[in-house]
């Protein structure tokens, strides 16, 4: 055994910013688990090394590697941690090793060189085989039952994969599905035998027969509150049943009903008797349910195969296709099924020696994913074996079994699977890759494994404009700790120039939009084969899917959620695109909620980080634009004149009243306490007492509406005072000033504040979404207020060269104050009406729009928009490709034939899709360019615009429409529009017309008008 590499077994905290992103997918008490289970991996090929990559990034104790066969060139097919000079020379344990201490430092990362044997196996928590004989696997997987240790092992033959796990007879599951209990507020409960519990209908519920929950906060029937986890019964979307409540209090008011998730028991087999019983096969396709027995003799078969040659079966040889269909006949028999899918059984032979980056990378992705489920008790496993295939991605002409030979090539792997004219057009593609993140670094990584872009015709071009930050590392790969701040793409970019130093590829770090369409123009894409997005914002995408569309290119889309994932192929003239057909948008949360009447955690937190860019960043904004800007106080004549009067009045307050030392910014802040937690309650509850009764009758403070409750200041309680010292922390960055955390300091100093007694105001306050919002009266006294602060503000001129600090949130510095005024904030709000507070992590993700991630998702999603790239560049038919919508956790995998493009009719010979258009070149008058639509298309145009101008319409009057039939169509542009020409050459028209053969109104697709060369 190796020593332990130097830089590890350091101390890791869970809440380290490298695992914060893994961290809102698992919990604190899953992760100790993780940090502290110790695997042996053997298999270091392709399939091993991605297991490898995402259980290191995962964070594991330790890893072990296992693998003593020297490096092939072959392995360079998908082992991203070899290179040429290795192949022969070294074993792959050693050839990798250092690479993989790289990833990350916290890992303990060792290479054996020993005997597997029984004692040695036991060192470890888990054991992971990867590709390995099938005899090896059924000896370990019984030493590793014997001795309770994890198993799984793993398979990709090609296109074909399989993944089993055996987690021992007794294995409990903690948490099925990685979801937040679902919690809900309670309108009623009913006193009978089965007691009825009706929800706020804000949201159906998600439970289901046979859940159990608790309840809080009840009032009336309070005894509830105290009852262990009761099961339920669903009866409605709004409401189920709790058994007998006729001997408790009636119900009067509030409540919350939690769901409490309770742990599932699993019993898995053996991997012999699983061979051969064919028992707990885990369907991964609902479209191939019927194939899974066909693989399983299919694997048995190769292996049985190898065993007896010596080698699996050759390259789409049909003598060893043949004797693999006749031995797996044989298994068939003893698992008694009347038949199995020959052709399947052939496809498999003929490509058992391939080795592809695509189906490591799905494969490997699941199985690491299964490996922290073992550790972890989080999330369910698969139970427990199960296939997966693409053989749609294979090509569908007879070829000669010369197409498939391997040429000594590092990428033999992928010829054996695909063939040498699929691989030499492989190489000569260019791509063009949106984002260099978490799926940005899997799909450079496959590229540069695939050759995508190596030929010297093929390229990569890939964009990103952001900087590497410590949490990108835990599954941004192509990262290390001395690349922080760094630009993803170059850095990317370099990275797998090492992994392949053949590949074409060019880095840009400039955002796509229409503000670069100067540099990403027609001549970048006329020269793209297609486009990968890996963005994480749905503008970005639909910018994106526009171009594609514009420029008829295929777009490969993907996304991530935490163990969510979901691809989605674009295929020009074939598909819909991706803006075709879209999720809705989240609701957002009323203002009168968020201002008055909250009633969860995100409300109070939400309302937290607009207070905080209100009194750190925009008000900031505000006096330096008034400072520098000469316009700035005309600019604010378009406003209503109540705001205008407020941002005057707020500049002001920050101007006049500015704090000289720390002490000031101590008091600003507990003034701040007194605003926000104490007075502002005060006046609400002045609006509406707590005994307050509609006029149906209705007590005014029930369902989602929560009496509140002021704070008094308490400078002895904690969470009062993280406020004042985050506060006036912030607001010395403001102003400059030096900052201070000595608690006793601020404690004493914001103790001493004299604050004076609230006084109650005359104020309308909107109590509902559906209610108008109060409008602020306004009268000829704001303009004399407004006039009379600007008299009194200070002239820019006598302040040159003052700035305030505006404040730019930034979420992942644990030492700036912003997520601890954000916490402290809101969990002092949510105090006020009585709502559970949230921690500092909480609080952090929901503030910061933190979207949860894991190597695993990300690696398996690369992986299938791969294969589908594949696809698209043997011009598929429809049914061929698949979009994709996953869920590792549950786990699901849904498999779904893409939506053909809706086509639109416009004759009976004629209809068009979103991909087609009206192509014109050359610069011609009005007059042609309508003649030429008569003539040539039976049309005739009645309005003709560009962007917001009408250039033409058929209700024009007589004068106007002469003058405009004779001008070339370019000059009518920028004639009418008042601007320039775009540099671009062309121009977008929208038109309306009418058949000419039957008059009837008709739908058209857009015309781009080519008006220069």
């Amino acid at each position: 055994m190796s020593k332990p590499m130097d830089g590890v077994e350091q101390e890791v905290k869970i809440d380290d910013a490298l695992y914060s992103r893994q961290l809102y997918v698992l919990s604190h008490e899953a992760m100790k688990k993780i940090l502290s289970t110790s695997i042996l991996v053997v298999g270091l090929q392709g399939l091993g090394i991605e297991i490898v990559k995402d259980l290191v990034l995962a964070g594991v104790k330790s890893v072990t590697l296992y693998d003593n066969e020297l490096v092939q060139i072959q392995d360079l097919s998908s082992q991203f941690y070899f290179s040429p000079d290795q192949v022969g020379k070294v074993s792959r344990s050693k050839a990798c090793v250092q690479k993989v201490v790289d990833l990350n430092n916290y890992v303990r990362i060792e290479s054996y060189e020993g005997e597997l044997t029984d004692e040695y196996l036991k060192k470890f928590n888990v054991v992971v085989l990867a590709n390995q004989p099938l005899a090896l696997q059924v000896r370990v997987n019984e030493v590793c039952r014997n001795n309770n240790i994890y198993f799984s092992s793993a398979e990709t033959r090609g296109v074909f994969g399989c993944l089993f796990n055996d987690f021992g007879d007794q294995f409990t599951v903690l948490d099925t599905n990685g979801e937040n209990p679902a919690s809900y507020m309670i309108s009623s409960i009913s006193q009978e035998k089965e007691g009825v519990v009706t929800v706020v209908e804000e949201q159906k519920l998600q439970f289901f027969d046979g859940d159990y929950v608790t309840f809080k906060e009840i009032n009336g029937m309070s005894p509830l509150n105290d009852l262990p986890p009761q099961k339920i019964k669903t009866i409605s979307p709004f409401t189920f049943s709790i058994g007998d409540t006729t001997n408790f209090p009636a119900y009067t008011s509030g409540g919350y009903v939690t769901e409490v998730k309770q742990p599932k028991q699993l019993s898995f087999k053996s991997l012999k008797t699983v061979l051969e019983t064919g028992d707990n096969i885990f369907i991964t396709d609902d479209f191939k349910f019927t194939q899974p027995s066909s693989l399983l003799c299919g694997f048995q078969a190769i292996h049985k195969f190898n065993e007896q040659h010596k080698y699996f079966p050759r390259p789409h040889n049909a003598a060893d296709a043949k004797e693999v269909l006749e031995i797996a006949k044989e298994f068939a028999k003893v698992l008694k099924y009347d038949e199995i899918d020959e052709k399947y059984i052939t496809q498999l032979s003929y490509v058992a020696q391939g080795d592809i980056v695509p189906m490591q990378a799905i494969i490997g992705g699941i199985t690491a994913q299964e490996v922290l489920k073992a550790c972890s008790g989080k999330f369910h496993p698969i139970h427990q074996l199960a296939f997966f295939d693409s053989v749609e991605a294979l090509p569908e002409a007879e070829l000669p079994e010369e197409e498939f030979q391997p040429i000594g090539s590092r990428y033999d792997g992928q010829i054996i699977t695909f063939g040498k004219t699929l691989q030499n057009q492989i190489e000569n593609l260019n791509y063009f890759l949106v984002g260099a993140g978490a799926i940005g670094c899997e799909m450079l990584k496959n590229f540069a494994m695939m050759g995508l872009g190596t030929g010297k015709n093929g390229s990569i071009q890939v964009t990103d404009m952001d900087t590497i930050e410590k949490s990108n590392l835990n599954r941004q790969f192509l990262f290390r700790s001395s690349d922080i701040q760094q630009l993803k793409s170059a850095t990317a970019a370099n990275a797998i120039k090492v992994m392949n130093p053949d590949i074409n590829i060019k880095a840009y770090s400039l955002r796509v939009g229409p503000d670069t369409e100067t540099v990403y123009n027609e001549e970048f894409y006329s020269k793209l084969d297609g486009v990968c997005n890996a963005l994480d914002n749905v503008d970005a995408r639909l910018y994106m899917d526009s171009q594609c569309v514009y420029y008829g290119k295929p777009l490969l889309e993907s996304g991530t959620l935490g163990t969510k994932g979901n691809t989605q192929v674009v295929v020009p003239f074939l598909t819909e695109s991706y803006s075709s057909s879209r999720d809705a948008p989240e609701k957002s949360i009323p203002m009168c909620t968020l201002h008055n009447f909250p009633n969860a955690i995100e409300h109070t937190i939400q309302w937290a980080r607009d207070t905080f860019e209100g009194i750190f960043k925009n008000a900031a904004d505000n006096v330096n634009s008034y400072l520098t800007n000469p316009d700035f106080v005309k600019s604010l004549g378009s406003q209503n004149p109540h705001v205008r009067l407020e941002i005057l009045n707020q500049i002001k307050s920050y101007l006049l009243d500015r704090p000289l030392d720390f002490n000031q910014c101590i008091a600003w802040a507990r003034f701040k306490f007194e605003e926000y937690f104490n007075n502002s309650i005060e006046q609400l509850l002045y609006n509406f007492p707590k005994d307050m009764v509609t006029s149906t009758g209705a007590m005014f403070w029930s369902g989602p509406k929560r009496a509140p409750n002021p704070i008094k200041f308490d400078a002895n309680n904690p969470l009062h005072l993280e406020f004042i010292i985050s506060a006036a922390n912030l607001r010395a960055f403001n102003y400059g000033i030096k900052p201070d955390t000595n608690t006793e300091v601020v404690k004493k100093q914001a103790a001493n504040v004299i604050v004076p007694d609230f006084t109650p105001k005359k104020i309308k306050i909107q109590t509902s979404e559906n209610e108008p919002a109060p409008s602020q009266p306004t009268n000829d006294n704001d303009d004399d207020q407004c006039d009379k602060i600007l008299s009194e503000l200070p002239q820019p001129s006598e302040m040159a060269g003052y700035r305030i600090n505006a404040i730019q949130f930034e979420k992942d510095d644990d030492t700036n104050h912003h997520i601890d005024f954000i916490t402290a904030t809101s969990n002092l709000r949510a105090t006020n009406y009585s709502i559970t507070n949230a921690d500092k992590h909480k609080t952090k993700g929901i503030a910061g729009k933190i979207i949860p991630a894991l190597v695993t998702t990300t690696a398996v999603v690369a992986g299938l928009v791969c294969i589908e790239l594949i696809k698209i560049h043997q011009k598929k038919a429809l049914d061929k490709y698949k979009s994709t919508f996953m869920n590792l956790g549950i786990p699901f995998f849904g498999f779904v034939e893409p939506i053909a493009a809706p086509k639109n009719k416009i004759r009976d010979d004629w209809s068009w899709t979103l991909w087609d258009r009206f192509d014109v070149e050359g610069d011609i008058t009005l007059q042609e360019f309508l003649t030429l639509f008569e003539t040539k298309y039976k049309l005739e145009i009645s309005m003709l615009s560009c962007n917001v101008t009408l250039l033409y319409a058929l209700f024009t009057d007589k004068k106007t429409k002469e003058e405009r039939l004779k001008t070339k169509l370019s000059k009518l542009y920028e004639t009418l529009s008042k601007k320039p020409l775009p540099e671009k050459k062309y121009l977008v028209f929208e038109i309306c017309c009418t058949d000419m053969d039957n008059d009837e109104d008709v739908d058209v697709p857009y015309v781009r008008y080519k008006f220069r060369n």
